[in-house]
């Protein structure tokens, strides 16, 4: 397959692709709606074969752009030039999406459209990238993508935009943009996004798929980690980096959107320590990212030694909050990341890849590779009391994190002078009760959060008494006086015990400050 350029895209050829997709329905509802759910979900295995039975033989405005940019498949020219009547197929190859062959139109690149829902409400664009496995394997027999892919919305796109906080800010910076799915999630609360990558080939999706959205406040500057903006400062930093861990080698393909070029972990290291200085007073940089355990392995298969490696990188004067949500040993890994190249087992390289990959890790020692979310804080120069310092795991199902880290951090700021007057139950939280046969108090009680970390905490019957009374109509120290009343015991020696707990609750959300 010929392998075309992206040229700088031209926004008046981009205005009227828009126009055309739009007249056309390229949405999500009527794609799943045209194929049905079930065929729509199997693409997301792999198999489309369900999805072209669906549409056999239909040649409308839906039908032939839904082959063409969300399957990847040549069309007639003569339905192409139907669907595009704004664009037209010269304006479609002068953008590089695609080319005329043999009386059909061949696909450069995907457009698929992305919804999304955050704070301000629904919506969904355009996003357009190049062609993925399954597109290049039907059309010339697949094998290792190239390495300068540029992927889509994947999994790790999605789960970095759940995680943002949703915060107004003057400034932001995208680094690393890829597709440019979080600058344009980013600019919906951001003055100016500054959108980076080591890429042009990302750098002109990116600037192509903001154009698609109609959104012009993101500027886009190519280079590499934070050189394309020395000496300017953000109130939120946000990145999907090249994260994954490659042996540096001969015959070890690098692929410029997962791979940082850097030995093992160190790309996630030069994040964490370069980020700070350029996070404004009360800004905060958030990440995805993979970290090694080295040493000996525990068998435990918690990552404690990465963790505490992450936690040694990032400067004791800042507020951290990470978060390992998985983690996997080095043969997992190196067959993940392997597969995720295009190379399988059936395929003559595998072997030596899987070979490389072990020894690397063999080499440097290490056991356990981590993946995460991270959250560096620089404290607000009026910022009382110590930095928040957390390092956890949470293998549990997870949701609304941003809203989670954002009101977990407002929480702990609230608690800078001691406990917030009022607190006010969440409204996701829960209380179970478990009795032994026979017995009338419950064994244990516990608070279950609904969303955010999905928490579960044992309380005892004091604390969850407290947590029982918190609708806003009493204070807290009214409450705690009452709970002394009813448990007979001393209120100082009842507010020693429950106050450290009341800080957890409040910082995990169980709890929310109000001024009522």
């Amino acid at each position: 397959m010929v392998r075309h350029l992206l040229p700088r895209p031209d926004s008046v050829l981009c205005a009227a692709l828009a126009a055309d997709l739009d007249a056309a329905d390229l949405r999500s509802e009527p794609l799943r709606a045209a194929w049905g759910a079930e065929a729509d979900d199997a693409l997301a295995r792999g198999i489309r074969s369900p999805l072209l039975r669906a549409i056999e033989g239909r040649t409308d405005a839906l039908a032939a752009l839904g082959r063409l940019f969300v399957l990847g498949m040549p069309q007639p020219e003569a339905d192409v030039a139907a669907a595009l009547a704004r664009t037209g197929l010269d304006g479609l190859e002068t953008l590089g999406l695609g080319y005329r062959e043999d009386g059909r139109v061949v696909p450069a690149a995907l457009i698929r459209p992305q919804s999304f829902v955050d704070a301000d409400g629904v919506g969904e664009w355009w996003i357009a990238s190049d062609l993925d496995e399954l597109a290049l394997h039907h059309m010339d027999g697949g094998g290792a993508l190239p390495p300068d892919h540029v992927l889509g919305v994947g999994g790790a796109s999605r789960t970095l935009a759940s995680l943002v906080m949703p915060v107004e800010v003057e400034r932001a910076l995208d680094l690393g943009t890829g597709c440019g799915i979080q600058a344009l999630l980013v600019s919906r609360h951001a003055g100016t996004v500054i959108a980076t990558d080591i890429s042009a080939r990302a750098l002109a999706y990116a600037e192509l798929n903001a154009m698609l959205a109609g959104v012009h406040n993101i500027e886009f500057r190519q280079g590499s980690m934070f050189e394309p903006v020395a000496g300017e400062s953000f109130g939120l930093i946000v990145s999907n980096p090249p994260f994954v861990i490659t042996p540096r080698g001969a015959g070890v393909p690098e692929y410029e959107y997962r791979d940082g070029g850097l030995v093992g972990d160190a790309l996630v290291e030069a994040f964490v320590t370069q980020a700070p200085a350029h996070l404004m007073p009360g800004g905060s940089a958030q990440l995805l990212g993979n970290w090694e355990s080295i040493g000996p392995s525990t068998g435990s298969g918690t990552g404690t030694l990465g963790i505490r490696r992450l936690e040694s990188w990032i400067a004791p004067e800042l507020d951290a909050w990470v978060v390992q949500r998985e983690t996997m040993s080095p043969l997992g890994y190196a067959e993940l990341w392997i597969r995720d190249g295009g190379t399988t087992p059936r395929d003559a390289a595998f072997e030596s890849l899987l070979d490389a990959w072990l020894a690397d890790f063999a080499d440097r020692g290490v056991t356990e590779i981590g993946f995460g979310y991270v959250l560096i804080r620089r404290p607000a120069a009026e910022a009382a009391g110590s930095p928040l310092r957390r390092f956890e795991s949470l293998p549990q199902p997870v949701t609304s994190v941003g809203r989670a880290f954002r009101d977990g951090l407002a929480g702990y700021d609230a608690l800078a002078d001691g406990i917030p007057n009022v607190l006010l139950v969440a409204s996701d939280v829960t209380e179970a009760r478990h009795h032994m046969p026979g017995q009338e108090a419950p064994s244990v009680i516990e608070l279950r959060q609904g969303g955010g970390f999905g928490r579960t905490i044992s309380v005892d019957p004091a604390l969850a008494g407290f947590v029982g009374a918190c609708d806003g109509d009493l204070s807290v120290t009214q409450i705690a006086a009452a709970l002394a009343d009813l448990f007979e015991v001393p209120l100082v020696d009842l507010w020693t015990d429950l106050e450290p707990r009341l800080r957890v609750l409040v910082t995990d959300g169980f709890l929310i400050p109000t001024d009522r």
